[in-house]
């Protein structure tokens, strides 16, 4: 291989790993000048930023009743039994338990 062709094949890796940089960045926006186009967005559209009922610390509720659903969460009741099943022979109704 001539020098000419080595010193282009050099040149021309150079300049596309110069275009690649950029492309594997992964930005979240089109351009880097961008800005903060997203943010800017999602807080246009908040309706409330502060709700004025999230500074209420007291949470009402009755323990023992919380504490008997969480046992009925943990302990789930018995399911019911299977209804009887009914099997016609001959045209007279025949029930096994």
């Amino acid at each position: 291989m001539s020098r000419n062709s080595a010193l282009i094949l050099i040149l021309c890796a150079s300049a596309l790993s110069g275009c690649a940089a950029d492309y594997l960045n992964h930005y979240d926006s089109v351009t880097l000048a961008a800005g903060d186009t997203q943010k800017f967005n999602s807080l246009l559209q908040t309706v409330d930023p502060l709700n004025p009922a999230s500074r209420n610390t007291h949470i009402e509720g009755d323990g023992a009743r919380a504490a008997a659903v969480a046992q009925g969460y943990k302990y789930p009741p018995p399911p019911p039994p299977p209804p009887a099943i009914t099997v016609n022979v001959g045209g007279s109704g025949v029930t096994t338990p």
